[in-house]
């Protein structure tokens, strides 16, 4: 576990004043992409982010040559995205969550690694890419079986060790021409994986759920997020209006500095593994 002496020393003292905010309430947790570049899936919007162009649900539904350039580089990317391991941000999060502190996470990311790490209740926002489901009848499948299935109906399909993931398990193939798409075995339907894409709108209900959630907390934990995404504006002005402390752990600026109780820059892993070590197992 991260101790405050391998913080610089700004991040120390605020992580000092976090546990003091902190200590005693029952904490929601807020992740995004931030989290999970420790475990090597890069980020949106920091440093050396890389470009994105980032295929729009109008796109994948109206256009089977965009299908086809969008299955060949999720399939590609999601077997170097699958390989990811939660990292000790994630195992902190889990961490407090067993020990009662946390009440559980909303996430902004479609990894599945906060499920990995051992977290019980997690809300994904955007979806996951560990199920994909019919757009006709609604069946849902398991990426891992689509993936056997694309690589049998596409046997020259490679994985190249050396591809430049994105933040979504995607990479921009070379060529997509002669790819099969794979459709839904029970009724031929268009498959379309289980997240939120560019220009869709996160599910009502999902965001009720992520709102309960901090209904029943009573401090806000904001960790490796800009706070770019208006969903996750929406649940800060949630917990503000509540007057609950808001913490942010973020490397650079993000949308909500001014309004947060206790800003860190610096990395997610190491604050978030402090908090999991410092703070009291609720009673």
């Amino acid at each position: 576990m991260t101790t405050l002496t391998e913080l610089d020393t700004q991040a120390a003292a605020m992580l000092d004043r976090a546990i003091d905010a902190l200590a005693g309430r029952r904490v929601a947790i807020l992740t995004g992409a931030g989290v999970s570049t420790d475990s090597g899936i890069p980020d949106y919007r920091g440093k050396g982010a890389p470009t994105r162009t980032p295929m729009t649900a109008e796109q994948f539904l109206g256009s089977a040559s965009a299908r086809q350039r969008y299955w060949v580089g999720s399939h590609l990317g999601w077997r170097s995205f699958a390989a990811a391991g939660p990292n000790p941000g994630h195992e902190a999060i889990a961490s407090l969550e067993t020990s009662g502190i946390a009440t559980g996470v909303i996430t902004q990311n479609v990894d599945g690694l906060h499920v990995r790490a051992g977290s019980r209740r997690v809300v994904e926002l955007h979806g996951t890419m560990r199920r994909v489901f019919c757009t006709h009848c609604g069946q849902v499948f398991d990426r891992r079986d689509l993936a056997a299935r694309v690589e049998n109906d596409n046997p020259w399909i490679t994985v190249d060790e050396n591809v430049v993931l994105g933040p979504d398990g995607d990479v921009r193939p070379e060529t997509a021409v002669d790819f099969l798409v794979p459709d839904c075995t029970v009724c031929g339907g268009m498959l379309k994986p289980d997240v939120v894409f560019f220009g869709e709108y996160i599910p009502a209900e999902k965001f009720r759920e992520a709102e309960q959630l901090v209904q029943a907390s009573e401090a806000l934990v904001v960790a490796g997020s800009s706070l770019v995404v208006n969903s996750g504006i929406r649940l800060v002005e949630r917990a503000r209006r509540r007057r609950l402390p808001v913490v942010i752990v973020n490397r650079g600026g993000t949308r909500a500095d001014g309004r947060a109780t206790v800003k860190i820059d610096a990395g997610t892993s190491e604050v978030l593994s402090a908090l999991a070590t410092a703070l009291p197992a609720a009673r």
